[in-house]
């Protein structure tokens, strides 16, 4: 098989597959059996990606020189058994139930879900981000001197929001990648950090910061294929100066208009840790007819969104989409369920790379950003030591997209 067929056959999807060495004469085999182990909390989107990879691998077999199929390359089910229990004194520990030896793990660890609980003195105890967090660090030490290769993917960043010195204060997020790179791991991929220049702290680790932009362009198009992402008619909105760079980014790429609010804070007050926002400054241009859409990296308790939203509404917006890859949710969804009923948002979308409570699934607001093949085209590529440039840079796709759906907001 030539170069230029390899590439045809490869050229699923998201992105060309790169299993060709840097001639492109010869197909790259992978550095070793792939072994998935999702901790408590990720399993249901680790069994996703597991069924991604399984489908992305059985598209290509047949392509293949059955000679160079080297074993464990294709498997029904790529995971890994591990009990990761809990004494009844809260104490843990973590035991891996199948060799590992020679693989290229990676560990699927949601820090922010809620809903697993232990029990403790008799007591039903929820996991916190501090527990989930402790359960990868005992994987890691079960694998450790056995796997080949260690990689970790942890969508939601562990303590991502404290990733800077204000004051006196812990430094949380930089200590983790310092601890994990410190335990063996060789790859560490995360998705629309809070701010990615954490990445500093461990500067010759490999840190990935994965973009969700295409995916979250996508899902908007397949809910509303009726919008229109056009100069006049369309408006991204930055909640805040923290989140002003992504926003950028979707209006740079999609060629509209930027608006920013600012935190207008008292600093003569500290409440939970942080001056309260007296109020919501907006910037930018006419908002009146036109489509808004509110990005943000994620959506705690959701108030600032929703101020947002019935401050543009008051501008006389047309319709408000809220974009957060990570819906949290802290504070339930009354206020989300009230602002839809009042016609302040239209619809909410995030990724379903954490937990998503039934509740939110089965909201009429919530549209849910399925990131799971993505992550498993990651995973292939990295097992086979490939370039990640493609996976990471959503411009191509999105322009693609913007090509496919035209200006009357119709796909093809």
């Amino acid at each position: 098989m030539t170069a230029e067929e390899l590439k045809k056959v490869h050229k699923r999807g998201d992105t060309n597959y790169y299993v060709y060495d840097q001639y492109g004469k010869n197909p790259m085999a992978p550095i070793a059996p792939v072994a998935l182990i999702a901790l408590k909390g990720a399993r249901t989107f680790s069994d996703e990606v597991n069924m991604a990879l399984v489908t992305r691998r059985k598209d290509y077999l047949g392509e293949m020189d059955p000679a160079s199929i080297q074993p464990g390359f294709l498997r029904e089910d790529f995971h890994v058994p591990v009990n990761a229990f809990r004494f009844s004194s809260g104490e843990g520990k973590a035991v891996i139930e199948s060799t590992i030896r020679g693989h290229d793990l990676y560990i699927l660890c949601d820090v922010t879900n809620y809903s697993v609980t232990y029990k403790m003195r008799g007591y039903d105890n929820r996991m916190s981000p501090d527990d989930h967090f402790q359960d990868l660090k005992r994987v890691i030490l079960a694998a450790s001197g056995k796997a080949r290769r260690i990689n970790v993917i942890m969508p939601y960043l562990y303590e991502g929001r404290q990733h800077r010195r204000n004051a006196r204060e812990s430094l949380d997020c930089a200590h983790m990648l310092i601890e994990l790179d410190e335990l063996g791991v060789a790859n560490f991929i995360t998705f629309d950090a809070h701010d990615e220049r954490v990445a500093n702290a461990t500067p010759t680790s490999g840190f990935e910061n994965v973009p969700t932009t295409y995916q979250v362009l996508e899902t908007i198009v397949r809910a509303f294929p009726d919008i229109r992402f056009l100069h006049d008619e369309m408006m991204m909105i930055s909640p805040d100066e923290g989140a002003i760079y992504r926003a950028m980014y979707y209006a740079s790429v999609l060629g509209i208009p930027l608006g920013t609010f600012y935190k207008r804070r008292d600093y003569t007050v500290v409440k939970n840790g942080r001056n309260p926002i007296i109020a919501h400054e907006f910037l930018g241009g006419e908002v009146e007819g036109r489509d808004m859409i509110i990005v943000d990296d994620m959506i705690s308790s959701g108030e600032s969104m929703l101020e947002i939203a019935k401050t543009l509404k008051a501008k006389n917006a047309r319709r408000i989409f809220g974009v957060g890859t990570f819906g949290l949710f802290t504070d339930g969804l009354d206020l989300f369920n009230q602002a839809y009923e009042d016609g302040i948002i239209d619809a909410i979308f995030c990724t379903n790379l954490i937990y998503r409570s039934p509740e939110l699934l089965k909201a009429p607001w919530y549209c849910d950003v399925s990131v799971s093949r993505f992550v498993a085209l990651i995973i292939d590529a990295l097992n086979h030591n490939a370039s990640l440039s493609s996976l990471l840079d959503p411009t191509t796709k999105i322009r693609k997209l913007l090509k496919a759906i035209g200006n009357d907001g119709v796909t093809d």
